[in-house]
């Protein structure tokens, strides 16, 4: 590692890093389909089928390998934005509560957003384009004071107060067992080995952003921040970088959001499946870009998306990013009851 550091500098290392992350993600999360409200519509539902099986292996794979990395030693999170920095849990709260509003009406969380703009979906598209134009108004413009005033309801201090459990034997067991449970229950809901395995990918790449990141910032002499995927954050990052700077500020963030598009994109073409597709008389604007603007908001009010609280902060068990999943969870579970309920009274009316 510290040749390569030597070699590339820290910037570029962590791009180039961002990339193969996004790359393993972006394939194997198009691949298996992996969409967190997909599983929430299956449990709201009551159908518990594969798609439910592909989140849980996917979150309990990131969680195992990150927790029995750190157990071994090899692994050290403490330095993490979502351990080491202040909380909010009124933020996760609320926030995870409309991200989870914001997803069933666009039809996908920001990763999943971005996994299908990749194979042409351009209301994908224009939903994560709004997604992120309305996390970066959230962060530094106009919608910033709502956000900060929001999250100021329910602070939590840095450190041990935000560490939900203390990785120990007992732990990374339980988490193993967890990723064996899932399996299982993939295999009985009649999921195919390689779907199984690309589930499971989606969450070795988030262990991999988190061990890589690591390795580079334990060995530069620069301060370098322990991360791992997310989407909001590097999306607004990404945009606003290629709007307003002439030569591009070289980040992990910045090579994962265009490694995972090419990942999704190789994916879809080597399966015959990308093709173009465009709004339907089904599928009305003005719920993709009202579910982008509660996903946009929501996501930097909770302190991460579906993937990166609800995956990458919850595999290093941050209290926060736990609190803002189970709402994404209560928030989506409850929207598409009530969606299914006013079309059955439609329904009925009619």
């Amino acid at each position: 590692m510290e040749q390569l550091i030597d070699q590339f500098g820290e910037p570029k290392l962590l791009m180039v890093s961002g990339v193969l992350v996004g790359l393993l993600f972006g394939s194997a999360a198009y691949h298996s389909r992996f969409c967190l409200r997909a599983a929430t519509v299956e449990v709201a539902e009551r159908t518990l089928g594969p798609k439910l099986a592909i989140w849980l292996i996917a979150f309990c794979a990131g969680l195992a390998l990150v927790q029995l990395s750190i157990l071994s030693g090899h692994l050290d999170v403490s330095t993490a934005r979502q351990l080491a920095g202040t909380g909010s849990l009124s933020g996760a709260i609320i926030g995870g509560l409309m991200f989870g509003v914001g997803m069933i009406l666009a039809r996908g969380c920001a990763s999943r957003l971005l996994v299908l703009s990749a194979s042409g979906n351009l209301r994908a598209m224009v939903a994560g384009l709004i997604l992120t134009l309305t996390a970066q108004a959230s962060y530094r413009g106009v919608l910033a004071p709502a956000r900060e005033k929001l999250a100021g309801l329910w602070i939590i201090e840095g450190g041990p107060d935000r560490l939900l459990i203390e990785s120990s034997t007992i732990v990374g067991t339980v988490t193993s067992l967890a990723l064996v449970g899932a399996i299982v229950y993939g295999i009985s809901r009649n999921m195919r080995t390689p779907e199984l395995i690309s589930a499971a990918l989606v969450g070795a790449a988030v262990f991999a952003g988190w061990a890589i990141t690591y390795a580079i910032a334990s060995t530069s002499f620069e301060v370098v921040p322990v991360q791992s995927v997310t989407f909001t954050g590097p999306s607004a990052d990404t945009l606003m970088a290629l709007v307003n700077e002439r030569d591009l500020p070289l980040s992990f963030g910045l090579g994962l959001v265009p490694g995972v598009f090419a990942g999704a994109l190789a994916m879809a073409l080597l399966k015959g499946e990308a093709k173009i597709q465009r709004f339907e008389p089904e599928t009305p604007m003005e719920r993709y870009l009202v579910g982008g603007i509660f996903m946009g908001f929501g996501s930097m009010l909770a302190g991460g998306c579906a993937v990166g609280a609800g995956m990458s902060g919850g595999a290093i068990f941050a209290l926060t990013a736990w609190l803002a999943v189970f709402c994404m969870w209560v928030g989506a579970v409850a929207t598409h009851t009530l969606i299914q309920i006013g079309r059955g009274q439609s329904s009925v009316a009619a």
